[in-house]
């Protein structure tokens, strides 16, 4: 039996760049739609550390809006999602980098084990490892990628949407609203198959990054 839609929820992070060149991403701005695309929860995030590159020209982000009054703290945004993501299937593109992001686990803490698990770093994105299991990635997603003949590679977002979708998406800046939504619709446009697979007990996706297997519970 497939889950029930209410479980479903699309997520995309925007990042700006930390430490010596900006290099680093640090969440800036956390985007959640629900399975119909309506927007949950769509916020700017205060830096826990020095930004050195807004990325403006990608992410449309400034100063401004991570200090602005309305922006939340990235403590309370883990509180938030650690709560809210309980139970959820969560859809998007390449999903290990909005779970942990790019930094060493180095300086991370374990503060908790079994049921939606989160760690808490300034450095990393969300922080929060997720049941794979409960996870739909369409860059992972092998008939996506087979049918591209890319079986071996993670295909961008904008490319699946223009060769599976014939729609356009991230021609300007950085959007999560619409990251968020151009994911979800393409696992709406083959959910039954992939549910089904599932289902059958045979996983359709290809493996995340090795390095990034703490992402996953």
């Amino acid at each position: 039996m497939a889950p029930s839609i209410d479980r479903f929820i699309a997520i995309s992070c925007t990042v700006v760049g930390v430490g010596p060149g900006g290099t680093t991403s640090l969440l800036a701005r956390l985007a959640i739609v629900d399975y119909r695309g309506a927007t949950i929860f769509d916020t700017y995030v205060t830096p826990t550390t020095t930004v050195t590159d807004y990325r403006t020209q990608q992410t449309g982000i400034t100063h401004e809006h991570l200090n602005s009054a309305e922006a939340m703290s990235f403590a309370d945004i883990q509180r938030h999602c650690s709560q809210f993501f309980r139970g959820k299937i969560l859809v998007g593109h390449s999903l290990w980098n909005d779970l942990a992001g790019e930094a060493e686990s180095n300086h991370l803490t374990l503060v908790e084990v079994r049921a939606l698990t989160f760690f808490f770093d300034p450095s990393t994105v969300l922080g929060l490892p997720h049941r794979a299991i409960d996870t739909r990635d369409v860059g992972l997603y092998m008939p996506f990628r087979n049918a591209l003949r890319s079986p071996s590679q993670t295909i961008g977002l904008q490319t699946l949407m223009w060769q599976l979708m014939s729609r356009r998406c991230q021609e300007g800046q950085i959007n999560p609203v619409e990251n968020a939504r151009a994911a979800l619709d393409l696992y709406r446009s083959d959910a039954d198959a992939w549910e089904a697979a599932i289902g059958r007990g045979n996983w359709p996706c290809a493996l995340p990054p090795s390095t990034f297997s703490r992402c996953y519970l």
